[in-house]
């Protein structure tokens, strides 16, 4: 149970958790990540009960000792009880789970490069975790549930090290009642029917954050939408059939775009879930999007909204930021993706469309520094608007040729890797002759909205 010690045998002394000296507890979310070990997989066996919202597990996480480890701990919120835990096949010598931190003494030490299988039994009603970006996590729905867990909410259903440089391959197993369809991150490698539940299993192979990790389950249907460039799908409750047909309707296209735009897709296929309840915004996941029927609304209304899911395909999933301070590295790209598309599309120019939200920016408070906005100001709408103009100016400053040629360079070189602001303006470097330190300085290190170039 939550706050309870659990001793097996003799304890061994914990002392102080310890880490990599080069890596640290993000200053955003200083409650959040964990020293001393790397994990490099987790399987998650789960079931979920959608009437009485009941999820019970196993979660078995592969990782690897990087210091001395006589204790150590995983994130998992404290609704959620631990009945049971192993470290290699054995018990602890103690284990205590409070204040959403479930910490592990181990048998025995363990020595740097040691491996570590830690296999973790809970259970519990799983809800969101509140925090000052109001709820994120676990969330039910009126018939099944959904996860949204940016930026720290994966803890409210699985104990993981929920950090964004957290890279970890998945295989999420979810039994739950026939009727319902359940979706997860990855390749559906196995689905099985026994009485009146079925168990679906996803793969995902490509490194992935906590913080993308989702399931979806609802009384949904697959459609297959595309199979070239890559293969789409769909997954929605029939009612919104006809309007996600043309509401989603060029998301075929729209890939094609930004594989020319930004190289090639990074994960073997898309799946677009529609829930049957409204949605504030959609939900970002890798290899998926989750969007409300609200966003289905038969004229197109939040295509700009598709746009920028899809983006994050590349910036934020397979390119996902170091630490929190350069979030503008995803919702940057993200939102200036959906100018791109708009001009792709034959609408609105990107460089109209920036034009226009710089005008909106320059009438707002000037107080912002895109390069370290701090916790409170992270998903503030600016730093969105701000990094889509800084990409803007950046490209009219190198020309088209070379701003899609970095574009591609980046996501090439930095393939499923975590990055930061600084592994951007080194590729940046390589595609200009001009000197962009005043473009940077202004953009990203000063508070002040800079003009745009001359288009």
């Amino acid at each position: 149970m939550p706050g309870k010690s659990h001793k097996h045998g003799s304890a061994t002394t914990g002392g102080p958790l310890l880490g990599d000296p080069t890596d640290g507890i993000d200053p955003y979310l200083p409650g959040n990540g964990n020293l001393g070990y790397r994990v490099s997989r987790y399987e998650l066996d789960l079931e979920y009960k959608v009437a009485s919202n009941r999820l019970s597990g196993t979660a078995t996480l592969t990782a690897t000792a990087i210091a001395h480890v006589g204790r150590f701990t995983v994130d998992l919120a404290s609704h959620l009880s631990v009945s049971k835990v192993s470290v290699n096949g054995s018990r602890p010598s103690r284990y205590t789970h409070r204040s959403g931190k479930l910490s592990i003494t181990p048998a025995h030490a363990l020595p740097p490069g040691a491996a570590m299988t830690v296999e973790i039994k809970y259970g519990g009603s799983p809800r969101p975790i509140r925090g000052p970006w109001g709820e994120v996590g676990f969330e039910e729905l009126t018939e099944g549930a959904l996860c949204a867990n940016q930026p720290n909410g994966a803890a409210s259903w699985f104990p993981c090290d929920d950090h964004p440089a957290s890279k970890a391959s998945y295989q999420i197993a979810i039994t739950t009642e026939s009727p319902y369809t359940a979706v997860a991150n990855g390749t559906l490698v196995r689905k099985r029917t026994k009485a009146a539940m079925t168990t679906w299993v996803y793969e995902q192979v490509e490194p992935m954050a906590t913080y993308l990790a989702t399931v979806s389950i609802g009384p949904y249907e697959k459609k297959s939408l595309a199979r070239k460039p890559v293969p789409i799908c769909a997954v929605l409750p029939s009612r919104l059939t006809d309007t996600f047909a043309h509401d989603f309707g060029r998301q075929r296209e729209m890939m094609t775009a930004f594989c020319d735009m930004f190289g090639p897709y990074p994960f073997p296929e898309y799946t677009v879930v529609v829930t049957d309840d409204n949605l504030e915004i959609p939900i970002e996941a890798q290899g998926m999007s989750t969007f409300g029927a609200n966003h289905c609304d038969g004229r197109r209304g939040s295509e700009r909204l598709v746009a920028h899911e899809l983006a994050h395909q590349w910036f934020g999933n397979s390119l996902t930021l170091t630490r929190w301070r350069d979030i503008w590295l995803h919702e940057g790209f993200a939102c200036y993706s959906e100018w791109l598309w708009a001009e792709r599309a034959g609408d609105d120019t990107a460089d109209a469309l920036a034009r226009s939200h710089h005008k909106r920016l320059a009438s707002q408070r000037q107080d912002l520094l895109l390069s370290d906005p701090g916790a409170e100001k992270m998903f503030d709408d600016r730093v969105y608007k701000r990094g889509a103009l800084t990409l803007h100016a950046l490209r009219l400053t190198i020309g088209d040729d070379a701003f899609f040629d970095l574009l591609r360079d980046w996501t090439h070189e930095y393939r499923y890797s975590s990055v930061t602001t600084d592994d951007f303006v080194g590729v940046a470097a390589r595609h200009t002759d001009l000197s962009l330190t005043e473009l940077w300085d202004a953009w990203l290190h000063s508070t002040p909205l800079p003009d745009l170039p001359d288009a």
